[in-house]
């Protein structure tokens, strides 16, 4: 225990020795420099840091090492020239948006920092002194320069922001257009369809499909199917008779079964004639035997 404690003591009394022949050191050439005599102030220890920079050691009677410094002022001057192409990418990228970033001017004055960074380029052949002074300076400057950049920076994303924002509401705004104007188009067209279906011509084309397509009716039952309703209504939707209530083209009683065909059986041909057939198919299984029992009863 006695011995670790013996080394410690001499560890700290050669740092002392070390600290003041630095002290003495660094004084004489800043006295040399300046020709200030006897009369040079003292110089305190601070440490200062900016991101992307090493602490920097104001170089006084308590400072580490001539090599320490001379690290601080390499780091401060690589910290500084990396300031310089933040600023320098953050403004182009501000010009090349062309958006408004919130402040009327966005340039960096890199004035300052550019002549700290000149001033350390010759760090190795400067009085340790003027070095750590020096060094401190462009240490603020960097700060001051990045902080700037970063409110730019800030600026320009939020614009970016505003921007992507207001795009996305113009696009989601031109597809909800097109897509009314689509439904506007189709909605137009069912009705044209309709109409047009809902004429006796329109109605007979239909029939004619369906009792193919769904039935495999031919052209002879067809025939039969024409003269059934042509018979019945005269292949008008909106017949009705007063004395039965027997309602559209396939005449109906009441007309009201037809809505298990659709519920706008009342103004659509297609929906009616999709019932007839499926009324005939079940109860007589063919237009033309519906027709035959047509002509027996003057009913089907």
């Amino acid at each position: 225990m006695l011995h670790a404690q013996d080394s410690r003591r001499a560890r700290r009394a050669a740092r002392t020795r070390r600290t003041r022949t630095i002290g003495t050191v660094v004084a004489i050439s800043l006295l040399a420099v300046a020709g200030l005599g006897a009369t040079a102030p003292a110089f305190a220890v601070q440490t200062a840091a900016t991101p992307g920079t090493a602490a920097v050691a104001v170089i006084g009677p308590d400072a580490e090492t001539l090599h320490e410094i001379s690290d601080d002022a390499q780091s401060s001057l690589d910290a500084a020239r990396d300031a310089l192409t933040v600023a320098a990418r953050v403004t182009a990228d501000i010009a090349a948006a062309g958006l408004d970033v919130g402040v009327p001017d966005t340039t960096i004055d890199t004035a300052h920092l550019r002549d700290g960074i000149d001033r350390l380029s010759a760090f190795d052949i400067m009085p340790a002194l003027l070095l750590s002074g020096i060094t401190a300076d462009t240490v603020s400057e960097t700060r001051q320069v990045l902080a700037h950049a970063e409110r730019l920076r800030d600026g320009l994303a939020a614009a970016e922001a505003q921007k992507a924002a207001e795009e996305a509401a113009a696009q989601a705004a031109a597809e909800a257009a097109a897509q009314a104007q689509r439904e506007a188009e189709a909605a137009a067209a069912a009705a044209v369809a309709l109409a047009n279906g809902n004429t006796p011509e329109g109605a007979q084309a239909t029939a004619r499909q369906l009792a193919s397509g769904s039935y495999g009716w031919g052209e002879g039952e067809f025939s039969c199917l024409m003269s059934l309703w042509t018979k019945e209504s005269g292949w008008n939707y909106q017949a009705y008779n007063d004395s039965s209530g027997a309602t559209g083209i396939p005449q109906a009683l009441p007309g009201s079964k037809m809505a298990s065909a659709g519920s706008d059986w009342q103004t659509n041909a297609t929906t009616q004639i999709a019932w007839g057939l499926d009324y005939i198919s079940a109860v007589y299984g063919s237009p033309c035997s519906a027709w035959g029992h047509s002509q027996a009863t003057d009913w089907y």
